[in-house]
């Protein structure tokens, strides 16, 4: 014997013609932001203590700065455009905390005293008014390399 087979009756609903479907979002906006806020801070201190342990400024490593930040806000925060102007910012931020750090300790070591007690006497307007009687043009630099380099290595490093 022979059994029948019907096959079922197609649907009323058609599937769409052969567009591939919109690329799931990668990267999270909020932890980009927030991984380049901490890279910032992580940076600014080494930069300032790099700067000390040489006794002396560095522009590479305002580049490194900025580097760092871009690779934190591109890695994790995907390619929203507004990561690579935040990462930009970010980096001026970071290389001028990381100068103020820099005088910080600077100070610290020639008054033979801790870098708290310095942040403690003078604070960071104290600190800032330092800097602004010291910089000279290469200061500038070192925070324009530092903002080229925190957004472009985050918006090339976009996932």
């Amino acid at each position: 014997m022979s059994q029948q087979f019907q096959p079922p009756a197609p649907d009323s609903v058609t599937p769409a013609p052969g567009y591939p479907a919109p690329p799931a979002p990668k990267g999270n906006v909020a932890l980009g932001v927030i991984a380049a806020v901490v890279a910032a801070l992580v940076a600014a201190a080494a930069y300032g203590g790099i700067m000390n342990a040489i006794d002396r400024e560095f522009g590479y490593a305002a580049v490194g700065v900025g580097a760092l930040v871009g690779i934190a806000a591109g890695k994790l925060g995907g390619r929203n455009p507004v990561l690579p102007i935040l990462a930009g910012a970010l980096s001026v931020g970071a290389v001028y905390a990381g100068q103020l750090f820099y005088i910080a300790l600077t100070v610290a070591r020639l008054q033979h005293v801790g870098a708290a007690d310095v942040l403690d006497t003078l604070g960071i307007d104290g600190l800032a008014d330092i800097w602004s009687k010291s910089a000279d043009l290469m200061e500038f630099v070192f925070l324009g390399l530092g903002a080229f380099a925190g957004f472009s290595v985050a918006r090339k490093t976009a996932a």
